[in-house]
This record gives C-alpha cells, sequence and structure tokens, in this order.
C-alpha cells in the first residue's frame, strides 16, 4: 500500500467513526400486531387483549379469543430487549427475539431520544 493510499485509508476511517449523529441517543421501539402475531402462531382470528401488567423489564399482556365457553387464552409478555415469550392454553408457542427480523408483525423503530423525531433508515 503506497503512503497515499494509506492516508486515504486513515482519513476515510476517521471520517466513519467521528460521525457526530452516531453520538446522539437513540431509543429502540419495537411495535408489535399481537391479534394478528397470535393468529399466526396459534390459530383463529378475532384475539382480544383483556388485560396487561407492566413490570421494570417487560410487559405482559393476557388475551383470549372467542366466546368465554369455548375461548382460547393466551400470555404474552415482551420483554425490553426485544425478547417474547407466548403462552397458549399452557403451550408455549414463541420463545425468542422478536428482533431476528422473522416475525412480520413486529417492526423496529428507531427515534432520537432527545427530540422523539423518527429515524429513517437506508
Amino acid at each position: 500500500m503506497t503512503n497515499t493510499n494509506r492516508q486515504n485509508a486513515i482519513e476515510l476511517l476517521t471520517t466513519e467513526l467521528n460521525r457526530p449523529e452516531w453520538d446522539e441517543p437513540i431509543v429502540c421501539r419495537v411495535e408489535v400486531d399481537l391479534p394478528a402475531w397470535l393468529s399466526q402462531l396459534a390459530g383463529g382470528r378475532d384475539w382480544e387483549v383483556y388485560s396487561e401488567a407492566e413490570e421494570e423489564t417487560c410487559i405482559s399482556f393476557a388475551m383470549r379469543q372467542g366466546s368465554k365457553l369455548t375461548s382460547k387464552l393466551a400470555e404474552v409478555t415482551l420483554y425490553h430487549n426485544g425478547y417474547a415469550i407466548v403462552d397458549v392454553d399452557g403451550r408455549f408457542l414463541f420463545d425468542g427475539s422478536l428482533t431476528s427480523g422473522a416475525n412480520d408483525c413486529a417492526h423496529l423503530t428507531y427515534y432520537h431520544a432527545d427530540s422523539g423525531e423518527k429515524i429513517t433508515l437506508n
């Protein structure tokens, strides 16, 4: 590598590492369409949330499908780090990351922490 090429490579690396926009705090939000996701996992339609509980590390949703006599019950726990657990009628149907890109019902959105402005990634 010539001295000029080495200097150009160092300048490019320095420019990429010293980007002020990369120093801003960012909030990542996972948005999940719970009824559609449960329809994919457990089948059926018309899933509804009937209660929710928030803790320091997660939020849990109690959901049901159908009438009270023939209903399926589900508990969906979404952890703040993007992990999720889904239990339907005592069977675990999902235990993994929502952020892996394999879930059509979950979407990652990024925001500037200071302004709340949405960040569009290319």
